[in-house]
């Protein structure tokens, strides 16, 4: 369920249908490094060669996120579908409770376990009306970029 704060802000609270939350980074926090090319040329050929390499390097740094992300991405999601009825089956048949999650934009805010469908059903209701009062929920999963606890989050 979508639904905005006072602020305008927009979060988003459902059920987490897997066990686990999801991985993926968005490519705007990537750090590129790229390398400086300080070696002297002897020629004006290596010194094109050099640029020609730094072009390519350029373009390759640019593109092998993009396509590395798009790659893991897509496997997540293809593993993610194959292991979805399993899950179900797991939850209908030997009651394992649902994860309630609460997200500020697509950023993982909040989590709590409920119990079955209608008391996680309840539960998205209350977060949600709760956040359009100005009631935010609180953080239990700590704001983490790239790997590291990212400070005033």
């Amino acid at each position: 369920m979508k639904v905005t704060d006072p602020d305008g802000q927009v979060w988003r609270v459902s059920r987490r249908w897997v066990p686990w939350r999801r991985r993926i980074r968005s490519l705007d926090d990537a750090p590129l490094d790229f390398l400086d090319p300080t070696s002297g040329a002897d020629s004006i050929d290596d010194l094109v060669i050099g640029l020609l390499f730094l072009v390519a390097l350029v373009l390759v740094a640019a593109f092998l996120p993009i396509v590395l992300v798009v790659f893991f991405a897509a496997f997540e999601f293809a593993f993610l579908f194959a292991l979805l009825p399993v899950v179900l089956l797991l939850r209908v048949f030997f009651g394992m409770s649902w994860t309630v999650e609460v997200r500020r934009g697509f950023t993982p805010w909040s989590e709590r376990d409920t119990g079955n469908w209608s008391a996680s059903r309840r539960a998205i209701i209350d977060a949600a009306e709760a956040i359009r009062r100005g009631s935010l929920p609180p953080r239990t999963i700590p704001a983490v970029r790239w790997g590291r606890l990212v400070d005033g989050a």
